[in-house]
């Protein structure tokens, strides 16, 4: 979605403890892709990806045209992990840039409005190749990189080191939210936060904690990820792009 949403579902991905087969189904290092950390006294599940040894890849719609709607409908094979992208509206089309395996999907988007996703700066998530990055939109449309990957969401939540400056420390408005940041070109961090928190916090979280030069929001209240090695998930209904990593072969 484009905006926060009032309602936070929580819903069970898998109950109980993993099988023995489906254990012996994960990459070797699916089990410590994902870890639950506290920071500044709140919770956050937060997944790890060296792109040296990993694939991350967008998804949007099947072969057949129908939406895969949930990280857990996409392939498993070698899945690490997946979590909502970019922003989409009514019919779950991106609202911004989305590129897939180096087609354009849907265009940049460099207007101005409401909600989060216009919320400034807004970001794009892109690789090329072996490498990552995070860069503002403004910057994107003059440099027009190649990517391979790219999917566009706001607002900002570190910008070259730096906080967004649109942010309060701890704001009244407390949401699941989800997000990705760029430590250096071939490490990337995803993060979810497992209660409802604050921009500022969020933010924080990639900078502090994380040590992200840049990250992005991609979504609230909607988040959810999906790990094969974690029971638990958060947010309901169908959804847009989607961001998988996958351990390469």
């Amino acid at each position: 979605m484009w905006c926060d949403l009032p309602v936070i579902k929580k819903f069970i991905l898998a109950a109980g403890t993993l099988t023995a087969l489906a254990m012996a189904s994960l990459p070797a290092n699916a089990a410590s892709a994902c870890e639950h950390r506290a920071f500044e006294g709140q919770s956050f599940t937060v997944c790890a990806a060296d792109l040296a040894n990993n694939d991350v890849r967008l998804f949007l719609k099947r072969t057949d045209g129908t939406n895969f709607g949930d990280p857990e409908a996409l392939p498993h094979d070698r899945l690490l992990f997946a979590t909502n992208a970019g922003m989409f509206g009514a019919t779950h089309a991106p609202i911004g840039l989305y590129v897939e395996n180096g087609k354009q999907v849907h265009a940049l988007n460099t207007k101005t409005g409401g909600g989060n996703f216009h919320l400034q700066p807004n970001g794009v998530f892109w690789t090329k190749g072996g490498t990552a990055a995070i860069t503002v939109t403004a910057e994107f449309a003059a440099a027009k990189p190649a990517a391979d990957w790219a999917t566009q969401s706001g607002p900002m939540l570190v910008i070259n080191g730096a906080l967004n400056s649109n942010f309060d420390a701890n704001g009244p408005s407390r949401y699941v939210r989800n997000g990705v940041g760029v430590s250096d070109a071939t490490h990337i961090y995803v993060a979810i936060s497992d209660e409802p928190v604050s921009f500022g916090v969020f933010a924080r979280l990639f900078r502090d904690e994380l040590k992200c030069l840049n990250a992005l929001y991609l979504d609230g209240a909607v988040s959810r990820l999906y790990h094969p090695g974690l029971p638990e998930g958060y947010g309901g209904g169908e959804l847009g792009p989607l961001l998988a990593v996958y351990a390469r072969k």
